[in-house]
């Protein structure tokens, strides 16, 4: 599930093939209500970083203006390892 909560996008639980195009909506849905962007993604209740969410997030952030409308804190392990492994660090804006 993705909330807005705090100034913040929260992403809890686990994104994968049966829901990813759910919580790729409910983001969609927040980005589209006029956001202050950028808005920080608070990933710190995600329950397993995998490439399939971080697919979902990429795709989100894509919808941004400039694809750069989103900071990620919390990252999981996995996930950092991840986006080190694609080279993906300078594209993506992450926080301690």
């Amino acid at each position: 599930m993705i909330e807005f909560k705090n100034q913040q996008l929260v992403v809890s639980g686990k994104i994968d093939y049966d829901n990813a195009e759910e919580y790729y909506q409910e983001g969609l849905a927040i980005l589209q209500t006029k956001i202050e962007l950028p808005a920080v993604v608070d990933l710190s209740q995600l329950e397993h970083g995998s490439t399939l969410a971080l697919a979902v997030l990429v795709r989100l952030l894509r919808q941004t203006p400039n694809s750069n409308g989103l900071k990620f804190k919390s990252v999981p392990a996995k996930m950092m390892n991840i986006i080190q492994a694609c080279h993906l660090e300078s594209d993506l804006q992450l926080l301690d």
